[in-house]
């Protein structure tokens, strides 16, 4: 395992018309390039998580498994507006010195998939042999793969979407609300907003979960209890952890950039757009999502040209992409012989 970082010190062009003098990503790669150069494995992390993907999918990483280091090169960039190294909110502008914070130029997930294209080419890699991503990571797969055609050879997407709907940007609206709510979210330093965004996590939390895991994880074994319920300390636990490992104002552009999500932007249609994949694609749903529901996943599957739909059976909804490895590994092991 190797963590690097890519200076770009030349313009990058947002979507939005702006641009960002100078570009750092900061990514890992495990195993090693082959000869022949078609041996690559990447990964597009999900919207909090980073490229350290033997953390937070552990469950498909190691030997034998579907990220196999002794097998394949597998590489994950972090996200663009991520907190973990790539450029982000965080960083300093070159010119000014001043911490960028919430004046970070608007960016879309388009533009996230740029910057991975960017890494690509300094790597000097041409195919892939999987580009895999779950959640936010699969809809920058899709840009990804729609991008690339014949480059990409097998492409695995978990619970994401063609676009971005409006049950999601109403849940991410209810979270800027609460980023909002905290005065200090305004002040332009590091550790800005720390109370908003524990409020903004504790609201998101139930909606990647559901009503039957919540149910029997918290459930209270004393009749008569009246107060300090499990399910009340698990949600303020979960918000203080998010709050140690991650950034407010990080956290507010990565929201926005979710919401621009939409392939078929600058296409004639959604459909017209997903035709441009050229991967052979095994899409896998969550039987219980309620964040990104079973849906979206088939429509992905009816609208990309070879591509098939499994479903992963869970009780945990959104985060069992997370969870659920060894169905998951299972699927994508048999669907591209990995």
């Amino acid at each position: 395992m190797n963590v690097k970082e890519l200076h770009i010190q030349t313009p990058f062009e947002l979507e939005s018309g702006e641009s960002l003098p100078e570009i750092r990503i900061t990514y890992h790669t495990y195993g090693q390039l082959n000869a022949k150069k078609d041996n690559v494995i990447w990964v597009c992390h999900a919207l909090t998580a980073s490229s350290g993907i033997h953390d937070w999918w552990k469950g498909l990483y190691g030997k034998g498994k579907v990220f196999d280091p002794d097998k394949y090169f597998i590489i994950s960039a972090n996200n663009l507006g991520s907190p973990y190294g790539t450029i982000s909110p965080k960083f300093r502008h070159p010119r000014t010195g001043e911490r960028y914070g919430l004046s970070f130029p608007k960016f879309t997930l388009r533009d996230t998939a740029l910057m991975h294209l960017e890494l690509k080419k300094a790597l000097g890699i041409n195919d892939i042999h999987l580009l895999i991503g779950g959640s936010c990571g699969g809809n920058i797969c899709l840009e990804m793969s729609m991008l690339l055609g014949k480059q990409i050879k097998n492409l695995t997407l978990l619970c994401c979407s063609a676009k971005e709907k409006p049950w999601t940007i109403a849940i991410h609206e209810s979270q800027r609300i609460a980023l909002h709510g905290d005065s200090d979210f305004f002040e332009n330093k590091n550790g800005a907003g720390k109370i908003g965004l524990k409020s903004a996590r504790a609201f998101a939390l139930p909606f990647y979960r559901t009503a039957a895991s919540m149910n029997i994880r918290q459930e209270e074994k004393d009749l008569n209890k009246k107060d300090s319920f499990r399910a009340s300390s698990y949600i303020k636990y979960q918000g203080e952890k998010f709050v140690n490992r991650f950034d407010a104002h990080c956290y507010y552009k990565l929201l926005n950039a979710l919401d621009t999500h939409n392939v078929g932007r600058g296409y004639n249609s959604v459909e017209e757009a997903l035709q441009l994949i050229q991967a052979k694609t095994l899409v896998i749903g969550i039987d219980s999502d309620i964040f990104i529901p079973i849906e979206e996943q088939k429509y992905l599957a009816e609208n990309i040209l070879n591509a098939k739909y499994v479903e992963v059976k869970s009780i945990f909804g959104h985060d069992a992409f997370l969870i659920e490895f060894e169905q998951i590994g299972g699927f994508i092991s048999n669907e591209f012989s990995l």
